[in-house]
């Protein structure tokens, strides 16, 4: 048996046996070719040997290759569940190796990086029930960091709203509305979430359904971060509204000026004042596209 064959019944697993979403199919699968071609093993059986010392080997070198704490904790979980999948195979008794994973020290927040608020939106989608709500999760949060939205603003988006295009009118606090450029990436989530989602959606209804069919709660989008969070070491901090705080914070760090990022984020004023600043659509959307990091990428 090759990599190329082990790899090929993994993903086989991954998609059909346990429905996983595409996206986390792919990080798995990515994962245990690094695995498999770091440690040589070429056979099911040499994956369940696998020790905590050969993970943290590893993982070692991903860390010296610049992974950030999020990202190694998501490499370990889809290691773990490798060698598990390989001890089955097997037929070997016990749990894949134990390891803790990276955790960041109590009482130093921090923003939400590039790199978390990509794995905290993947991580959300892999703890989900059912494939079509780990899709509508991602696209939820990544609505809240690609385009700066409120998680009330992006849970109130109707099906009068698609297809999204590069811009929407989002209606924000007091009524007061504003034009926010959508991302390709946020746009393949909303996408992708309206493929799998189960249910039909009128012009009049919400974009983002629940598990029965109505409309998304806060509290629902709130649980499911906070689980993710947890399982790869993130602050209490990283919140879904801290997803839209480091929208800003990684466009002002990138050059994008006060006032266009006011007019980005919907705020009544800047300072003290109340005075909004009229910024031509067009170039919100080039100032977007050249300094938002998740475009540049």
């Amino acid at each position: 048996m090759t990599v190329h064959d082990l790899l090929a019944e993994w993903h086989d697993h991954l998609a059909t046996g346990r429905r996983r979403s595409p996206h986390t199919v792919r990080g798995y699968c990515s994962a245990a070719e690094r695995l498999l071609e770091d440690r040589s093993a070429s056979n099911w059986a040499e994956i369940a040997r696998l020790t905590t010392s050969d993970l943290r080997a590893h993982l070692a070198d991903r860390r010296a290759e610049g992974l950030v704490n999020a990202s190694i904790a998501r490499e370990l979980s889809a290691l773990r569940a490798l060698i598990g999948f390989a001890r089955e195979k097997v037929g070997m008794e016990g749990n894949a190796p134990r390891l803790r994973g990276p955790r960041l020290k109590k009482g130093l927040p921090r923003p939400v990086t590039p790199d978390d608020a990509r794995n905290l939106a993947e991580e959300v989608a892999d703890q989900a029930a059912e494939p079509w709500i780990g899709a509508r999760d991602r696209a939820v949060l990544l609505l809240l960091y690609g385009a700066g939205l409120r998680i009330a603003e992006a849970l109130s988006l109707k099906g009068s709203d698609l297809p999204l295009g590069e811009r929407i009118t989002v209606t924000g606090k007091g009524g007061k509305q504003r034009v926010v450029p959508i991302i390709p990436l946020v746009r393949e989530a909303v996408a992708e979430y309206l493929a799998n989602c189960p249910w039909a959606i009128a012009r009049e209804d919400e974009l983002f359904r629940g598990a029965k069919g109505g409309p998304l709660s806060q509290g629902m989008v709130q649980k499911a971060t906070a689980r993710a969070r947890a399982a790869l070491g993130l602050p209490a901090t990283a919140t879904p509204h801290a997803l839209r705080h480091s929208f800003a914070t990684h466009l002002l760090g990138a050059g994008t000026d006060l006032r266009s990022l006011q007019e980005l984020l919907g705020h009544a004023s800047l300072g003290s004042t109340q005075i909004y600043t009229k910024v031509d659509a067009a170039t919100l959307l080039e100032t977007y596209r050249s300094a938002h990091p998740r475009e540049r990428n």
